[in-house]
């Protein structure tokens, strides 16, 4: 039996909220083609499977990009270094650039599909759409994988309480260490 949760305004503000303190990576996601290309940030990128190489993103079905991604049925998940954080930002909205005005000032590649890879990104996966589940206002994409590129170790970008946030395993680990308590002396 399914039921429909309808949710309150004011419960709709409290389930953002709430969905603030999950810290997201960060990935932008690219479609299209030559010139009619676009893309988006989001944090709604996890792997499916290794058996074979899968993705999945949940992508807003009102988002400019969507259409491109329905028809060319190819999308690129691009995980970022921290250090491109303009592109990001550019990706989900600052500045109001669109479509291809959102690929200016950064290196983008083509692999199997033909979508745009960022050049420099922590990973970069060109995947074909295997299957599309559309459920309220979005749609959970299932993309295999058909190539990877895999850049050099490099601070990360995650998404909590509203902000960038740069991650970086070694410099934090530093911070961490800096901080603890050390361990209390052994009683023999």
């Amino acid at each position: 039996m399914n039921s429909i949760v309808r949710i309150a305004p004011q419960a709709d503000a409290d389930f953002r909220a709430a969905m603030r303190h999950l810290v997201g990576g960060v990935s932008v996601i690219t479609v299209g083609r030559g010139s009619e290309i676009s893309g988006m940030t989001v944090t709604s990128v996890s792997s499916l499977a290794v058996d074979p190489p899968s993705v999945i993103v949940s992508i807003n079905r009102g988002a400019s990009s969507w259409p491109l991604l329905q028809s060319e049925r190819a999308f690129g998940v691009n995980i970022p270094a921290a250090d491109q954080l303009e592109i990001v930002e550019r990706f989900a909205g600052k500045g109001g650039l669109k479509g291809a005005e959102r690929f200016a000032g950064a290196d983008w590649r083509k692999r199997i599909t033909g979508v745009p890879l960022l050049v420099g990104a922590l990973a970069a996966i060109d995947c074909e759409v295997e299957e599309i589940i559309e459920r309220h206002s979005h749609a959970i994409v299932i993309g295999r994988v058909l190539h990877l590129d895999v850049g050099p170790t490099a601070a990360a970008l995650a998404y909590w309480q509203g902000g960038y946030v740069a991650v970086d395993r070694d410099e934090d680990m530093a911070r961490l260490a800096a901080l603890s308590v050390p361990n209390p002396p052994s009683r023999s």
